[in-house]
């Protein structure tokens, strides 16, 4: 397992950093659902939600992290405690899910219609990371992106860097294919499940930084043979990269390791 045939990453916390536009989104939505009074945000907000970005399973989750810190919730409670948080807060709101998620799907869509080169300037890769995606398609590596992010959005930032989807792909001969976003609606194992039932000869490894999602994947006995790597640089605290120890089936990866030769992900750093 030196080289992988098919590279599955996820998107945020992989890719790509988005954190100035997460917390944009946050609170253009934030304050759609919960204070539409409210102006611009508190002084410090955005410097106590970038540490809890973490937490956040999806989306719509974000706003909700708002508005825990705006009622008062300690950060460290919301960095522990957080999926007991969540019911509490939805119930104290009054408000559901879907609710909030189409309010940050909205104000994305929004502000894409209206400037489109200003939400991508909210967004960075990290270093090294699309020369490292090219490098990889060009010795032939299959790429596909598996995310809880919209698949739309993926595509217009992978477009505006310059990565190009060829026209068939792991999952069959639709490139939208390579791309399997949030509007999948399935867990990120069940897509890798569905990738090594039509590539059962392929090495495929998979790069998240959610360490939930990785376990998840580790708890399937017919995937035990994918590679999973814990992306260090992402949206994870200590607690999480302290469970990709070494010589265990979860490989943690620094950013370096990631740009470099993929012999050298299986090398614990120096």
């Amino acid at each position: 397992m030196v080289t992988p045939d098919i590279l599955a990453l996820d998107f945020d916390g992989v890719v790509c950093d988005g954190l100035r536009e997460y917390f944009q989104t946050a609170w253009k939505a934030y304050r759609e659902v919960f204070e539409p009074a409210a102006g611009d945000p508190p002084a410090g907000l955005a410097e106590r939600f970038y540490p809890l970005r973490p937490v956040v399973e999806t989306g719509w989750e974000m706003p909700l992290v708002l508005y825990g810190l705006m009622v008062g919730l300690p950060d460290e409670d919301i960095l522990t405690r957080w999926p007991e948080l969540v019911p509490q807060l939805l119930a104290q709101a009054g408000v559901e899910p879907a609710t909030i998620g189409r309010a940050v799907d909205g104000v994305r869509d929004r502000w894409i219609d209206h400037d489109l080169d200003d939400w991508l300037s909210y967004q960075r890769f990290y270093p090294g990371v699309i020369d490292r995606i090219q490098q990889a398609q060009a010795n032939a590596i299959e790429l596909v992106i598996i995310s809880t992010k919209e698949g739309r959005f993926i595509q217009q930032l992978l477009a505006k860097s310059g990565v190009e989807l060829p026209g068939d792909g792991p999952l069959g001969t639709d490139p939208a294919q390579r791309i399997v976003g949030k509007e999948v609606k399935q867990p990120k194992y069940d897509t890798l499940r569905q990738i090594k039932t039509a590539n059962p000869d392929a090495t495929i490894w998979f790069v998240e930084d959610r360490v939930n999602a990785l376990q998840a994947v580790q708890r399937q006995p017919d995937l035990t043979d994918i590679g999973l790597f814990l992306a260090d640089w992402g949206y994870n605290t200590a607690a999480d990269r302290a469970l990709a120890a070494p010589g265990g089936s979860l490989h943690s990866l620094t950013l370096p390791q990631f740009c470099g030769s993929f012999e050298g992900w299986l090398t614990p750093p120096l």
